[in-house]
């Protein structure tokens, strides 16, 4: 909207007697996600579900500022109309969901009934969820259990927290894998419930933040001194949070039996590591 050429930039602006406004009216879109030929890098498919290795960067469905090209429309254009309808036309077959930088396993329902299933399955927690972090520090105890209500933060609505009061109850399991000096580790994480940025939130909240978390992660952790000038510039350049869905167990919708699928991590987490090894192997 612009008023004698001027674009109105505030929203509290009062229209005033005599002028004239031009409203530019954005084309329409559809309100059903098209197909998209996006590739997916399929683990497993049979009639009632699909299990793929989500990428870092996709989008899992259409959202404001993000209204095409996630996953939702590459599983239309593989999938055609068989996708389970449950989630709604901008999320069909959409059982749990990864942040679009996350990469790693993902599951999604083909018919109905496979979604009432696994969605009943998430819901009791008998599905097996493991995560690999790299995280700033080295956390002490080196393994433990994370428990702590999550929440809208009361300094920031567009983020989470551990909240008092007004939050899901959340657990997050913990174990360390590698630990590079005392700047970094790699940890294992296992989530008992499924809250919205759940181990970017525990992680941060017992002081050690993913690397490369633009939202939780902090530029300049206390764990940076330790660092050499070599392995901060490779930390500092990973852009993303360092998070990687990379196994997930679940019981079959038909049949029940149990399946078990892991994602390798991919190149720029698995390069990042390597990068850490070699230089803490440097004289």
């Amino acid at each position: 909207m612009s008023c004698a050429g001027a674009v109105i930039t505030e929203p509290s602006r009062r229209v005033k007697p005599g002028e004239r406004y031009d409203v530019a009216v954005p084309p329409a879109a559809p309100a059903v996600p098209e197909a998209q030929a996006i590739p997916l890098d399929i683990l497993y498919e049979d009639a009632q579900l699909i299990v793929i290795a989500k990428p870092a960067g996709l989008t899992v469905h259409p959202a404001p500022g993000n209204p095409d090209r996630t996953l939702v429309n590459a599983l239309i254009a593989h999938c055609g109309a068989s996708l389970s309808g449950i989630g709604g036309v901008a999320r069909p077959g959409i059982v749990h969901r990864l942040d679009k930088d996350t990469s790693g396993v993902m599951v999604i329902a083909k018919t109905d009934a496979a979604h009432h299933a696994l969605t009943a399955q998430f819901q009791g927690r008998t599905i097996e969820r493991a995560y690999l972090a790299l995280v700033w520090g080295v956390p002490r105890p080196a393994s433990g259990r994370i428990e702590g209500a999550i929440g809208r933060s009361a300094r920031d609505r567009k983020k989470m927290a551990v909240v008092a009061r007004g939050g899901k109850a959340a657990a997050t399991r913990y174990r360390t894998l590698r630990t590079f000096g005392q700047a970094a580790a790699l940890v294992e994480c296992r989530l008992e419930t499924g809250r919205t940025h759940q181990i970017r939130v525990h992680m941060t909240h017992i002081g050690h933040p993913l690397v490369g978390d633009p939202v939780y992660g902090r530029a300049r952790h206390r764990a940076a001194p330790a660092l050499t000038p070599a392995a901060r510039r490779m930390l500092d350049g990973f852009s993303r949070q360092a998070l990687h869905a990379a196994v997930l167990g679940f019981d079959h919708p038909a049949g029940g039996r149990r399946l078990r699928f892991e994602a390798p991590l991919p190149s720029d987490f698995a390069n990042l590591l390597n990068g850490l090894e070699e230089i803490g192997k440097a004289p």
